[in-house]
């Protein structure tokens, strides 16, 4: 019913740093895992907080920044009178706003005086909500002198506030002199993105047409007007770009997934190592440029032999290349790259396969499997032997193959399939201590992986099996407060700690201007403010994407990364959870299992299409939709509507259960195969279990998705469910003291 989204959200290339400029081809749902320890921002300092320090982020009053304001109202009232200094100023801010949304500026002026000089990392946004107060009140003449002053104090001081922006974007409906000055002084703000887009489109061969065009490349990226800004850049100024523009270019192709036309830009950038390969790269997958492609990644050999992404171009390289020039070439990578070599050489073992030269492709795994024991390439061929050896029932053998995987490879993504397996087997030949040994093992050393929760199921935790996880009701218990992020203002960390999500995310583009190259950091930062303004696509990508990270420089800072509970509610986030748990259970559907198939269809993004139709956060198509409207009970709908779209996507995943007597695995599959495939498939028999039937599935892309769903609903679980969470957070603790 609902096919993955192919163009228009493709599970490798979602974002700036995508994927595909990875050289990689498989689905990220399973490569990033929830929290593994302390939190990293202890007790540290942040410069600059009006003299308040970070270890303030257990103030009480940013839990109920998070609460509804009615709900709050008294709390903020006693906060506003306490006695820790940094405390009071954030209640008494958001207790001001709180009185302004309710037309109440009157009382909010007392509250916010002498605020601007208690609150200093706030002081423009206090004053921008002090003159929203006096005009709510009707005090215009007061308001406006309230605004002046702000533009005098703080608007000429050389910073970047996005209150100042904020405040001219207002102005300038007025008078557009203030337009003008936004757009000179804060052209990567999203308001001077709006002015841009306004101007051009109302007048689209202006004077300053390519300035503004350029503001739009650079900074409106999430702007629905993106593309067609690019287009018009590459077609009608292409004459007039200098070579950082058309890498700013290239880099907003890329970042919208427009490959083809990103490899064209980049051509004409600067060469560097990155430029080139994404040249190369993207004329490579757009098809019928093959030759350009070749010449550019030749290029890219002869300028920066030794670059990382040379390694990475050479593989690519490969695939459009006859065979015996492949091999050719991968023997260049494994001379001269020798962190790349097992991968080189299990390309190369392939190619041979293709070849018919059988003995060569296993000579070609031998050397693998003897000289690069610990590679991932050598776990992947340990791993397909041991499950071939179980596949002829030779489970003693397949033990064998398995536990190798472990002993050499502990850490690979790999890892994980194999102690499950290895668990599995040594039940099969009443090896309990190894099977227990093994499963705890998956679960306390990859416990974001699919097989984390096969493994808590064989273990006996209460998370539900393929046939039971319908029936389940979990808890779920989002975080109550946030911490603080690792990059950014003073100014910032407080509107996002206070819940001023579109406030935050605004102040974030003034400050982020590393974007095409950003530190983990950085990206970090970026990914979590993008999940608070609803870019959930990109903000879970952003995050997400970090453990891609290859970089020996940075892999520390990413490890550390991954250590803050909030890094893994970035890669699992929950917008839409009333949406969610309101359907569920008028559905009687677990709301964890929604949750996971929703993040897997549309990563939340609530009016994206798939290139075959598939509308909104369920992927609901266009005929299914009607098919179910009279059977649901439904007038009318819209499936860009978030609720209209979750209503019919759980009326169907409802009924897919319903076609196989609540079996989750076959509804899952259905789900996105449709249910004719699934029934051909378990009337084919030919397996013997249902993780045997998880592995034969014979749709690629459904297969990848069973284990998306159901690796994403342990990560619900596990992140959201309390009790879980203790669970998996005890084991990894025993687990950790046993090892050292």
């Amino acid at each position: 019913m609902a096919k993955r989204l192919k163009a228009n959200l493709p599970l490798v290339a979602i974002a700036g740093v995508s994927a595909l400029s990875l050289g990689m081809t498989a689905a990220l749902v399973n490569t990033v895992a929830p929290g593994d320890g302390p939190q990293i921002l202890e007790e540290s300092l942040l410069p600059g907080l009006g003299g308040f320090s970070a270890h303030n982020a257990d103030d009480p009053v940013l839990a109920l920044a998070l609460q509804p304001a009615a709900q709050r109202q008294s709390a903020l009232s006693s906060a506003a009178e306490g006695q820790e200094a940094l405390s009071r100023s954030r209640a008494r801010y958001l207790l001001a706003l709180d009185l302004i949304n309710q037309d109440r500026g009157g009382s909010a002026i007392p509250v916010l005086q002498e605020l601007e000089s208690e609150y200093g990392a706030m002081a423009p946004d206090v004053a921008l909500a002090l003159a929203q107060a006096q005009r709510a009140a009707g005090q215009a003449e007061a308001a406006q002198q309230t605004q002046a002053r702000l533009l005098n104090d703080y608007g000429n001081s050389g910073g970047d506030s996005g209150a100042i922006a904020s405040l001219l974007f207002d102005l300038g409906q007025q008078d557009p002199t203030y337009w003008d000055q936004l757009v000179q002084q804060f052209p990567h703000h999203p308001k001077a993105v709006e002015v841009a887009y306004q101007r051009l489109t109302a007048d689209p061969n202006r004077a300053d047409t390519l300035p503004l065009l350029m503001i739009m490349a650079r900074a409106g990226l999430h702007h629905p007007g993106a593309g067609t800004t690019l287009l018009r850049l590459q077609n009608e100024f292409g004459r007039q770009l200098t070579p950082e523009d058309w890498q700013t270019v290239g880099f907003g192709f890329w970042r919208i997934d427009s490959y083809g036309d990103a490899g064209a830009a980049y051509a004409q950038a600067l060469p560097s190592p990155r430029n080139l390969y994404r040249a190369a790269r993207g004329l490579q997958v757009s098809g019928g440029q093959r030759d350009r492609a070749i010449a550019l990644y030749n290029q890219l050999d002869q300028q920066f032999p030794n670059a990382p992404e040379t390694a990475t171009g050479l593989l690519r390289l490969t695939l459009s290349l006859p065979d015996e020039q492949s091999m050719g070439v991968l023997d260049q990578v494994v001379d001269r790259f020798p962190d790349r070599a097992a991968e080189a050489l299990a390309m190369r073992a392939d190619i041979l396969d293709q070849l018919n030269s059988a003995a060569s492709a296993q000579a070609t795994r031998e050397l693998i499997l003897n000289d690069y024991k610990d590679s991932d390439a050598a776990a992947a061929i340990r791993l397909k032997n041991a499950l071939a050896a179980a596949d002829q029932g030779d489970v003693a053998t397949a033990l064998r193959w398995g536990s190798e995987v472990l002993r050499h490879s502990p850490d690979s993504d790999l890892a994980a399939d194999a102690g499950y397996w290895v668990g599995k087997w040594a039940s099969q030949l009443g090896q309990a201590d190894v099977a227990q040994s093994a499963l705890e093992s998956v679960i306390a050393r990859h416990p974001e992986s699919y097989y984390a929760w096969r493994a808590a199921v064989a273990l006996g935790w209460n998370v539900g099996d393929f046939t039971t996880v319908r029936s389940q009701t979990p808890a779920v218990a989002p975080p109550s407060q946030r911490t603080p992020l690792p990059a950014g203002s003073d100014t910032l960390q407080e509107l996002y700690l206070l819940g001023q999500d579109q406030r935050a995310w605004e102040q974030w583009q003034l400050e982020y201007s590393n974007y095409q190259d950003p530190t983990p950091e950085e990206q970090f930062t970026d990914g979590k403010l993008r999940l608070v303004a609803n870019d959930n696509i990109n903000g879970i990508y952003q995050v997400s994407s970090l453990s891609l990270e290859d970089d020996p420089a940075d892999l520390e800072t990413v490890q550390d990364l991954k250590q803050r509970p909030d890094f893994w509610h970035g890669v699992y986030p929950l917008p839409y959870e009333d949406l969610i748990t309101t359907w569920s259970a008028d559905r009687q559907l677990n709301p964890l299992l929604v949750a996971a198939l929703m993040r897997q269809e549309s990563r939340f993004e609530a009016k994206i299409s798939s290139g075959v139709g598939a509308a909104g956060l369920m992927q609901v198509m266009p005929a299914t939709a009607e098919w179910i409207k009279d059977r649901a009970g439904l007038d009318t709908y819209d499936l860009n509507d978030p609720e209209d779209n979750v209503k019919l996507g759980t009326w169907y995943l409802d009924y897919t259960h319903a076609k196989y007597d609540n079996h989750s695995l076959f509804a899952v599959a259905s789900y996105n195969a449709g249910p004719g495939a699934v029934a051909n498939w378990i009337n084919r028999g030919g397996y013997v279990d249902d993780d045997d039937f998880a592995e034969k599935i014979p749709y690629p892309e459904t297969k990848g998705y069973v284990r998306a769903v159901f690796g994403g609903y342990w990560n619900y679980l596990r992140l959201y469910d309390p009790e879980i969470a203790e669970q998996v957070e005890t084991l990894k603790n025993r687990y950790r003291g046993f090892k050292e």
